[in-house]
């Protein structure tokens, strides 16, 4: 091999624009050169990075080139979890193993590589690339975790299972990077890009262990244009306007009739797959969720603010959700002429009633009505024991004094009704962000339980860390439903 040619390929980001082959979007088998975003992730890269991206922007394949480049130069441990196994194939196939068949022989017989049957690319000289669907034990140089979003709503266990074991398994001078689309405010993935995003935000200098925020916008790529050859509705004249006033977004006509005719496919879901601000991906539905649309109208009206109006003359009715073993959980409203404000929200676990009612207490409210679900009247195994709803009514010491509460009981229905009764019962409220932040998270994230077998939702809830909240608002919706007859119906429609 000539000198320059070594010269060359001693360098790394020479190697990655000119090395390596792809399939391009079109089906063309291309010479890989990064893109503008790529480069900025490239050059900003961390050792914990987190992308939150429209879709189809290559970061994927971007991670497999320097993946595969890491292992074949650097002797380099590298694994990419994938969110399925038929994707983990695919991405070994198409990106990796084709990336490498196209390599020039010389270097291929330099370090030539074995088990590609296996998902794996394993090097003579110590390298290697792995793709899966998890990855558990040894130590990586370089892990890469894509659409953790869709990994977190779907495999709530697998998602546990890759923070535990797989982030685990990449020391603080390693590199690990999260690249997905959102999905919904609930899981890790939301987590841990809405802390990135507020050190990003502060300015603060990041250790090896925390996490850098990317985000990579649709408008941002070139390619995402069109002809223009219909008039915008005004709803998207409103939408880009606030975009530009608020976020200075200019953006040009051939990208806004190319968002429109996007728009018509996707619906509301839009600002999930492409999101113009990292706040309106997470404002989005994550895929099963039961109150997608009546979300979407939430934020939409403003119905989720900082400061509720104080109405303290009102009084505070409660709804709980009660665990055993585990979270119980309080909703706080008032109703407020045909709205419900929604006013606090409380969770806990491990604790007995006590806790709770001294909570009820400390937070100072006038209080009402107190609804529990039918359990409570369930009383213990020894026949001389009492049912929670008895010894609620007793009360227990608090601070010198007898503080009990006489719980009224949420209607007995099948949860498909009481979800129904959420539905309708939610675009009638208005949420404290910052009081019911957690509960709302709760809401948003509940959703149906996937079954891996047959490839789609099931038709129950999946129990999470999400049920709690949402079982507690669902006491709150019958209870309402069977009082009241909702005076307005309030048609969602098509939501920005």
């Amino acid at each position: 091999m000539r000198p320059e040619h070594i010269k060359l390929l001693s360098d790394k980001f020479w190697r990655l624009n000119h090395l390596y082959f792809i399939v391009d979007k079109s089906g063309k088998i291309v010479r890989f050169k990064m893109t503008a975003e790529q480069l900025a992730y490239f050059e900003g890269i961390h050792h914990r990075n987190i992308i939150l991206k429209a879709r189809q922007l290559g970061f994927t394949t971007l991670v497999c080139i320097m993946q595969l480049d890491a292992a074949l130069f650097e002797g380099a441990k590298c694994a990419l979890i994938a969110h399925t196994l038929p994707d983990a194939k695919r991405l070994f196939r198409e990106k990796v193993k084709f990336a490498y068949d196209k390599l020039p022989d010389e270097i291929k017989a330099a370090n030539p590589a074995s088990n590609d049957a296996a998902g794996e690319l394993v090097f003579q000289k110590g390298g290697s690339v792995t793709v899966s669907t998890s990855f558990r034990g040894g130590t990586l140089r370089y892990l890469h975790i894509s659409e953790f979003g869709k990994i977190c709503a779907k495999y709530p266990h697998k998602a546990q299972e890759i923070v535990t074991g797989a982030l685990e398994a990449v020391s603080k001078d390693c590199f690990a990077t999260i690249e997905s689309t959102a999905e919904g405010r609930s899981g890790y993935f939301f987590e841990f890009s809405q802390l990135a995003e507020k050190m990003l935000k502060m300015g603060v200098t990041l250790s090896p262990l925390d996490w850098k925020f990317f985000f990579f916008s649709w408008w941002l790529n070139p390619e995402y244009s069109l002809e223009v050859t219909s008039k915008l509705p005004d709803r998207l004249i409103e939408y880009f306007d606030e975009l530009e006033s608020k976020y200075g977004i200019k953006l040009t006509p051939e990208q806004k009739a190319w968002y429109q005719a996007k728009e018509k496919t996707l619906g509301a879901d839009i600002m999930r797959e492409y999101p113009s601000i990292p706040e309106e991906a997470f404002k989005q539905s994550i895929e099963g969720a039961y109150y997608a649309k009546q979300f979407l109208y939430l934020y939409a009206n403003q119905r989720i603010i900082e400061n509720l109006p104080e109405n303290s003359h009102q009084p505070v009715h409660t709804y709980w959700d009660l665990g055993v073993g585990d979270s119980t959980s309080i909703w706080f409203v008032r109703k407020i002429g045909t709205e419900w404000h929604v006013i606090d929200y409380y969770e806990n676990s491990g604790e007995g009633m006590k806790h709770y009612f001294k909570v009820l207490k400390d937070k100072g409210y006038e209080y009402g009505s107190h609804t529990a679900p039918h359990d409570i009247q369930n009383r213990e195994m020894m026949s001389d024991a009492k049912s929670r709803l008895e010894i609620a009514r007793q009360g227990y010491e608090i601070d010198g004094e007898i503080y009990s509460v006489s719980f009224k009981i949420a209607p007995k229905v099948s949860v498909d009704t009481g979800i129904e009764a959420v539905r309708e019962l939610l675009p009638h409220c208005v949420f404290d962000s910052a009081k019911c932040d957690q509960g709302i998270k709760h809401l948003e994230g509940y959703r149906k339980e996937w079954d891996d077998k047959r490839g789609c939702w099931k038709d129950k809830p999946l129990h999470d860390h999400t049920s709690h909240g949402a079982d507690a608002f669902r006491y709150f919706a019958v209870s309402v439903k069977n009082k009241v007859e909702f005076a307005t119906e309030i048609n969602l429609g098509t939501i920005y």
